[in-house]
């Protein structure tokens, strides 16, 4: 019989993942996560450590299975928080759930289950696994494993997963995967589990919903600045040279690179707390009003302690066609489908969670990966990650950089 060790958060998918595999045939055993938790930050009732912690017991015993926490809190603050204040010092934004699942869930907790014996671990994300034998250009054979988008489009969670590795993949199972939602809260109140009504968790993974300026002041310190408001014919947005005079590679630049402002191309709307507190894209919190549209940030610049914003979501200094990835950010799943110096592909692009996947193409050149999309995209953030696909298959994915 094979053992598999599910990831028990105390809501439902992971539950019912639990449920699933037992009704297989697995040996399960469910172990809880604790991970860094703060209350001083934490809103109220939105991520009770304690009570996830006793729903996720209450389960384990409701299906008869062992189950055991796992204090994985030193972990959590070297590999997630502390990188986390990291980035947000040096002006970029981070995604501490994608670096949760790569460092933590399937890291560290991995290595806790396979000690236990365990084959296999799950958890309750709502994507696929499938295996595939390829045959290599030696001719040798090859087992590879597919991520593939979850069943219910809604919930589709892929993305979160897409700095897994064909190892850890290997020991990976998704039970719920196959599932839309209303169908996996349906088993868990046929099963009368404590979770089936529980609502979904929200926020930073495993620490809840903070408040997150409260959070990042823990290390990073306030220091007053100003918001400088650029127009939407500042001259900044004109192209440097019509592209058709460059080569792919130079148009590719000049298509990622970040604009590039001062204070003397806009005017002086507010001061602000820390431009390291405030992220691209970013509407709430800037606290300006009289303006004819909602004012966005279009750019921080963290060692001036500026930031910059515009008018309306259609600003200009809000969108690019390409972005860049650094070649030491670049990370395959298929890795027997990675890029050589020179060559492209098609592909499906995403560069935040729940957006619809976009037409775009890859050009691998020396230093990295430029993604190049079909249409250009809002608020391109630095410290971000950016998934490509094929089809349902996510295939690869990197940290988007500054240039």
């Amino acid at each position: 019989m094979k053992r598999v060790v599910v990831g028990l958060s105390g809501g439902v998918d992971s539950s019912v993942a639990a449920y699933l595999l037992k009704e297989q045939g697995y040996e399960v055993i469910g172990l809880f996560m604790k991970n860094w938790h703060d209350d001083s930050v934490t809103i109220s009732n939105e991520c009770p450590w304690l009570e996830d912690s006793n729903d996720a017991l209450i389960v384990a015993e409701k299906l008869g299975i062992p189950f055991q926490t796992v204090d994985l809190s030193e972990q959590y603050k070297d590999k997630i928080v502390d990188y986390m204040f990291k980035e947000y010092e040096n002006g970029r934004t981070p995604n501490p759930d994608v670096l949760c699942n790569r460092e933590i869930k399937f890291d560290v907790f991995m290595k806790i289950a396979l000690s236990l014996g365990a084959d296999y671990v799950a958890t309750g994300h709502y994507c696929r696994k499938e295996a595939q034998e390829i045959t290599n250009p030696d001719g040798t054979k090859q087992t590879v494993y597919k991520l593939l988008a979850g069943v219910d489009p809604n919930k589709d969670q892929s993305y979160f997963l897409c700095q897994l590795s064909q190892e850890q993949l290997s020991k990976a199972l998704f039970p719920v995967g196959e599932l839309l939602k209303p169908e996996v809260r349906k088993i868990a109140a046929e099963m009368d589990l404590v979770t089936a009504d529980k609502k979904d968790s929200q926020g930073l993974c495993f620490i809840g919903k903070v408040r997150l300026p409260e959070f990042l002041q823990q290390q990073l310190k306030p220091k007053d600045g100003f918001i400088y408001e650029i127009p939407k014919d500042a001259s900044v947005f004109d192209s440097v040279q019509p592209l058709e005079s460059l080569s792919k590679e130079q148009e590719l630049y000049q298509k990622a690179k970040a604009f590039v402002y001062s204070p003397e191309m806009g005017k002086k709307v507010a001061s602000h707390y820390g431009a390291h507190f405030f992220t691209t894209g970013q509407r709430k919190g800037l606290n300006v009003g009289g303006t004819v549209e909602p004012l966005f940030v279009i750019a921080t610049d963290v060692k001036q302690n500026i930031i910059y914003t515009g008018q309306g979501s259609n600003h200009p200094g809000l969108f690019h066609s390409a972005l860049f990835v650094k070649e030491s950010e670049i990370h395959w799943i298929r890795e027997d489908l990675a890029l050589q110096k020179g060559q492209t592909m098609s592909i499906l692009a995403r560069i935040r969670y729940r957006q619809p996947l976009q037409k775009a193409t890859l050009h691998k050149v020396e230093s990295g990966m430029y993604v190049e999309f079909e249409q250009p995209q809002s608020a391109i953030t630095e410290g971000q990650f950016v998934s490509w696909h094929i089809d349902e298959q996510l295939i690869g994915s990197g940290v988007i950089s500054k240039i």
